[in-house]
């Protein structure tokens, strides 16, 4: 798949299929994006479990914490990538060690990298990049997963 263009149906279609949600990245600080996106979407109604090695077990955006997606207690739909392009393949290869596998890995804004993306399009798991569902739900008048 190329990764130049997302149709919006394609886009509103995961967003609406997608329950649970793990932010890789989530900040303790309220003024970074990651932090008010975690907010967003669990404010949306997806269940949203905060990633972030120096806060586990501590509360980022009202959400519980854990240090890496393999520490989350039930299975993830979605992978909300806050960190820079160089690190997606490795956040790759943890969401592809998973059992179950996440169905999505999203990169946010300014985070792309297509070989990563189509390593995760080879093991089955769909991937947007350099997008923010907290943008696109309401340019696509979505609340939340169906």
């Amino acid at each position: 798949m190329t990764h130049d263009h997302y149709d919006d149906a394609f886009i509103a279609d995961w967003l609406g299929k997608v329950h649970t949600i793990a932010v890789v990245g989530a900040s303790p600080n309220p003024a970074r994006p990651s932090h008010g996106v975690a907010r967003f979407l669990a404010m949306h109604g997806y269940k949203v479990f905060a990633i972030n090695p120096g806060q586990a077990g501590r509360d980022v955006a009202g959400l519980p914490t854990y240090a890496r997606l393999a520490d989350v207690p039930e299975a993830i739909d979605m992978v909300d990538v806050f960190r820079a392009p160089q690190y997606l393949p490795g956040v790759v290869d943890e969401a592809l060690a998973l059992s179950p596998r996440p169905k999505l890995i999203w990169g946010q804004l300014g985070v792309r990298d297509d070989e990563a993306a189509a390593t995760a399009e080879a093991a089955g798991v769909a991937v947007i990049m350099n997008r923010c569902p907290a943008i696109e739900m309401p340019r696509l008048g979505l609340k939340g997963p169906r």
